[in-house]
């Protein structure tokens, strides 16, 4: 792989999806899943035609992981919406880097009907749930579209693993 941003990216999406798969408790201490063939497991996805279906899926969600200088949220939060349909997942989240910091403090953003939705799936209030997993919103004019809420990556981390154990219509596959 000779393109160094593209190495950046893969090494982003490749923390990404192992820090969720050892906080979640689905791999030894050596890295390898305990259930190789369970749909829980976090995977890198592979990329095969036109329609892209995201970094990283985490069943109910999928990743658009960023590692850049330049943030363009609103764009990226756009992108991973339409590759979570392409994939067939509910929701599209972005994993953005922070520079310096490990993967348990990239930054989780979502728009606000991502986030509405992943309330309501957990049955939570809206301080309730802004609280507990650590959003900020991000209010930016009076076009609606290009508000968002943001965490880290730790916080969504809880939401997954509260999301697949309580929230029903969790596909037996993916259990």
């Amino acid at each position: 792989m000779a393109n160094p941003n593209k190495q950046r990216g893969t090494a982003w999406e490749s923390s990404v999806r192992d820090y969720l798969n050892a906080f979640l408790g689905l791999v030894d201490a050596d890295g390898r899943f305990l259930s190789p063939m369970s749909g829980l497991n976090i995977r890198r996805a592979a990329q095969e035609g036109a329609k892209d279906v995201g970094d990283v899926h985490a069943f109910p969600l999928i990743l658009e992981c960023k590692d850049v200088r330049n943030p363009a949220v609103p764009t990226w939060i756009r992108q991973a919406r339409i590759e979570a349909v392409h994939a067939g997942f509910p929701f599209g989240v972005v994993v953005a880097k922070v520079r310096g910091k490990g993967a348990a403090l990239g930054r989780v953003h979502v728009d606000v009907r991502t986030w509405t939705r992943l309330r309501l799936a957990l049955g939570m209030p809206t301080a309730e749930f802004r609280h507990l997993y650590g959003w900020t919103p991000s209010l930016r004019g009076l076009d609606t579209s290009r508000w968002y809420l943001t965490t880290t990556l730790r916080d969504l981390a809880h939401l997954l693993g509260d999301y697949r154990r309580n929230v029903s219509g969790v596909p037996d596959v993916a259990r």
